[in-house]
């Protein structure tokens, strides 16, 4: 699953690869957490094992592709 994550004072979200069987629920509750206010950081491990920290302070948006979206070549 790809999520695309809108960041303030950066024109370019970073989007995340997570790895296949994420629990879609899981992370929409830790997003919804994070821009709500209740957590400080959005931790995320993406496909490759690592692990991605965004202030929930600096965040605008996330986008959540579709289960199963893990886009191949340059398209």
């Amino acid at each position: 699953m790809e999520l695309r994550i809108g960041i303030a004072d950066n024109p370019q979200p970073i989007t995340v690869t997570l790895p296949d069987g994420t629990d879609r629920t899981a992370v929409k509750a830790s997003v919804e957490a994070a821009l709500g206010g209740e957590a400080a950081v959005l931790w995320l491990t993406d496909d490759k094992g690592r692990e991605i920290g965004v202030a929930s302070s600096r965040l605008t948006h996330v986008e959540m592709g579709p289960p199963g979206s893990n886009p191949i070549g340059f398209g």
